[in-house]
């Protein structure tokens, strides 16, 4: 059931996607999932041996069950399933027909260039769309899945904002973030910045000026 703040807005749903062999227990998006009412994780499936289609296909459904606005939060290879789902769906719908209105991309690796017995390379090459939705993209310096450079530039090719999350390597489990707070706080500014700004009320004062003005040109 959709959730509503303060002021009468929708709440948006956080759908979670994981990347390569899922989130585990440990991970910032399982804690996520666990501690936040408003997040959802996707079930991609064959995750130890993923395949593009198929996790598009399942982001896609997803994304159109939902009752509200979506806002993504994608780890590692789901950052690809994210880019995939808009370079291959969108292209065919409407601007105004799929509710995602965000997504932070944390962790993208490079898929590009790596043999083709890896389970990456099937997400080549990287998909050079802007999304069409506020985006943010957040890398670690000593990510060892990605040049800390390559990461930025990856913001730019998908039109999107950058975050520096500092050295914590590939932001998973591993880096001991806990719920990860800096994670957190960039996704309530990215639930501000979508939800929809409540429309200013005309005021009739503020009708006045353009109604004496039209009388003075008829009396003219």
């Amino acid at each position: 059931m959709a959730n509503f703040d303060t002021e009468g807005r929708i709440d948006p749903l956080v759908l979670i996607i994981p990347g390569l062999h899922n989130s585990g227990p440990d991970h910032w998006q399982t804690r996520w999932e666990a501690e936040r009412d408003d997040c959802a994780r996707v079930d991609l499936g064959m995750w130890d041996k993923p395949h593009r289609n198929t996790w598009v296909n399942k982001l896609n459904l997803a994304i159109h069950k939902a009752d509200r606005p979506v806002i993504l939060v994608a780890h590692s290879l789901g950052c690809y399933a994210v880019a995939w789902w808009a370079q291959l769906e969108l292209h065919e719908q409407a601007a105004s027909s799929h509710p995602v209105v965000g997504a932070l991309l944390v962790a993208p690796p490079s898929v590009d260039d790596l043999p083709r017995d890896n389970p990456l390379a099937s997400f080549a090459p990287t998909p050079e769309i802007a999304l069409p939705f506020e985006t943010i993209v957040v890398a670690s310096h000593d990510d060892h899945y990605i040049p800390y450079e390559r990461a930025r530039s990856l913001a730019k090719v998908w039109g999107g904002r950058f975050a520096d999350a500092g050295r914590v390597g590939h932001i998973n489990a591993d880096s001991g973030l806990g719920n990860w707070e800096f994670g957190q706080f960039l996704l309530d500014d990215l639930i501000k910045r979508t939800r929809p700004k409540p429309e200013a009320k005309r005021s009739s004062r503020a009708a006045r000026p353009a109604a004496s003005t039209q009388a003075a040109g008829l009396g003219a």
